[in-house]
């Protein structure tokens, strides 16, 4: 999904409910269909945990976001630092076209973030943020993202829609899309160097239903096209996928 999907709303939560509780916990159940990996066509579908757990304006649990903190924070702007978990990528998951190329491996993310509401007459809210690897995927990965409640939201149906730009330095996009002399000599591909730059444009969907005072119905819809070096890459067998979320959640 686009970056600013896991957090959609936030940013406006506090111009909208002054008086937030100091505790805001979600917990449920979300369904996931999504490419194996980035510029795969084939897809799986995962199940998993919906968590989202807040302290006042301060602190976060994120399945989404990870665990961070907002050392930043006004009534229409936020910026702080999460710790988060990337899965990496196995090659036996498609050996067709990731045979020699050998595993991603897993790793944990800093992420640098900040977002800006214009207003509560204008709710468009600006957001970007970077990510450092620490192993697995390497290298640095960002995001320049814009997103907006859409017309017909209400108090029990709040939807949202935006694009985004997302961005990498060399070693990520080397190792997520690059062919290296010995992975050409294992997989048969030709020896391939990517650049750093745009990885990809993409745009979101987000609503939330709530049912009654806990329960809620989420849905996610995304698309994103790889660019550059990604789009180029002989790994890629597809530019341009999709990715859809439905989750139900419970609020204490």
């Amino acid at each position: 999904m686009q970056e600013w999907q896991y957090s959609s709303g936030i940013a406006l939560y506090k111009m909208y409910v002054p008086d937030a509780p100091l505790w805001q916990v979600d917990a449920g159940l979300a369904v996931e269909p999504r490419p194996l990996y980035e510029g795969s066509e084939r897809y799986r579908t995962l199940v998993g945990p919906v968590l989202d757990i807040r302290y006042k304006d301060l602190a976060f649990l994120s399945a989404g976001e990870g665990l961070g903190v907002n050392f930043i924070r006004g009534e229409n702007f936020r910026a702080g630092v999460a710790i988060g978990y990337d899965q990496g990528r196995l090659a036996h998951d498609d050996l067709d076209h990731l045979k020699g190329l050998g595993d991603v491996g897993t790793s944990a993310t800093v992420k640098l973030f900040g977002s800006y509401v214009i207003s509560k007459s204008l709710p468009l809210v600006f957001r970007g943020d970077v990510r450092q690897y620490t192993g697995g995927a390497n290298g640095l990965e960002g995001d320049l993202e814009i997103y907006t409640p859409l017309p017909g939201s209400s108090e029990r149906l709040v939807m949202f829609a935006g694009p985004s730009l997302s961005f990498a330095d060399r070693a990520h996009l080397q190792t997520l899309f690059g062919v290296n002399p010995n992975q050409a000599l294992a997989s048969g591909y030709e020896n391939y160097s990517a650049h750093g730059g745009l990885e990809s444009a993409g745009f979101g969907i987000s609503a939330a239903r709530t049912i009654d005072k806990h329960w809620q119905i989420i849905g996610n819809l995304a698309a994103n096209r790889l660019l550059g070096s990604a789009a180029d890459s002989p790994i890629t067998q597809t530019r341009v996928q999709a990715v859809g979320v439905l989750a139900f959640a419970y609020r204490w």
